[in-house]
């Protein structure tokens, strides 16, 4: 089974990438552990995406933003953050941008649903779902790769876009920055009292950290992140007592709250590959960059990681190049590292500032959020990033 690309991995990034490379002429073949019906229909997962302006037009132009429905779609107007039991809160807004919203919040399993829709008749695409690998071997001339059901598939490169402890990276002998946090994040869409106003909030309070992602009508997505064995408790309760105590952890500020679906918990992780590239072989999405959700950016780091790649794909294709040369690759991974690194880093820092519980440190912490509000350079530096316009 001969192709010219093989993507390890069915997610947002994988599909993306398969759909990126649609008239490019190249054979595909997408790999994905999942059955199809998941693939075609996923199911919630609780995730709610803050998609920047890029990301949205990324979507667009890949044809997944047209089967959203709008009612799929919610404004971000505005983001703040609180710290402690202070009322100061630092706020990020489109003000002066002209534009009226920081972003679009899209749910996870909607976009996964859209971008596959995409693919449907695709020429010179294969979708090989609920297959496993088992065995991946690069070298000069192509990449190969093995499947549980005994198939053997061949081609002039090879993408892995299968989680950020991604089984393809470590047989491709890439090793990775993993940074166990000991924490998880509990994420529940909740129906409340109160009017959030298009406003996402990250509140970090002593012993938990609480988000709150505005969706339609007076619905948001709670975000708490406590340690992994009281996280699970908590996610045990029935609903009523954990809408009270979303209520009772958040004071109140949108009145009383009620789940209306299931909570969902997923350990905290976050991973950089030490490299991107391989012989024969590249790295996307989560697989070359997993992110802390603190500052709402994996997903569009992997959506804009395999948009860079293709780029360079499919012009390597159109000219008759070789779509898996040396440079090509290192080319991507020069420009994914330049995109991803400081802003990875900073995530780092800021998750281990605003997790640190001594006295000390949440005094620099709010003082530190004193001073970006009086810093108009800052404040328009992280509105840029937050909108990537």
């Amino acid at each position: 089974m001969e192709y010219d690309v093989i993507v390890v991995g069915g997610g947002p990034a994988g599909l993306a990438f398969a759909r990126s490379l649609a008239g490019s002429g190249l054979r595909l073949a997408v790999v994905e552990r999942q059955p199809l019906d998941a693939l075609a229909d996923p199911a919630p997962d609780g995730r709610e995406i803050a998609l920047t302006h890029r990301s949205v037009d990324t979507l667009d132009a890949l044809g997944a933003w047209a089967h959203l429905e709008p009612a799929d779609v919610a404004p971000l107007r505005a983001a703040r953050v609180l710290n402690g039991s202070s009322r100061f809160a630092l706020t990020f807004g489109a003000a002066g941008t002209g534009e009226d919203r920081l972003g679009q919040l899209v749910s996870n399993h909607r976009i996964r649903r859209a971008l596959f829709r995409t693919l449907e008749g695709q020429d010179g695409l294969t979708l090989l779902a609920g297959a496993t690998v088992t065995e991946v071997h690069t070298d000069r001339q192509r990449a190969t790769v093995g499947l549980s059901d005994g198939r053997s598939l061949t081609a002039r490169l090879l993408v892995a876009a299968d989680s950020r402890l991604s089984d393809v990276r470590d047989r491709l002998g890439i090793g990775a920055e993993i940074n166990r946090l000991r924490q998880s994040m509990m994420v529940c869409r909740v129906a409340h009292e109160g009017d959030h106003g298009g406003v996402a909030t990250e509140w970090f309070e002593y012993g938990h950290t609480m988000a709150m992602l505005p969706l339609n009508g007076r619905e948001s997505s709670a975000v708490l992140t406590l340690p992994s064995a009281v996280l699970g408790e908590i996610a045990r309760l029935d609903p009523a007592a954990l809408g009270a105590e979303l209520t009772r952890r958040y004071r109140g500020r949108l009145g009383e709250m009620r789940p209306v679906e299931e909570p969902h918990v997923y350990p905290l992780v976050m991973t950089y590959a030490h490299h991107f590239a391989a012989t024969r072989a590249a790295l996307i999405g989560d697989t070359a960059v997993g992110m802390h959700p603190v500052t709402a950016h994996g997903f569009n780091l992997g959506l804009q990681s395999q948009g860079t790649l293709a780029r360079l794909v499919r012009a390597a294709a159109a000219r008759g190049g070789d779509i898996a040369a040396p440079l090509l690759l290192r080319r991507y991974e020069m420009a994914h590292r330049l995109a991803s690194r400081p802003l990875y880093t900073a995530t780092k820092l800021l998750v281990s500032l605003y997790t640190d519980e001594r006295p000390p440190v949440s005094i620099v912490r709010h003082a530190a959020l004193r001073a970006a509000a009086h810093l108009p350079l800052v404040r328009s530096t992280v509105t840029r990033m937050l909108m990537q316009r």
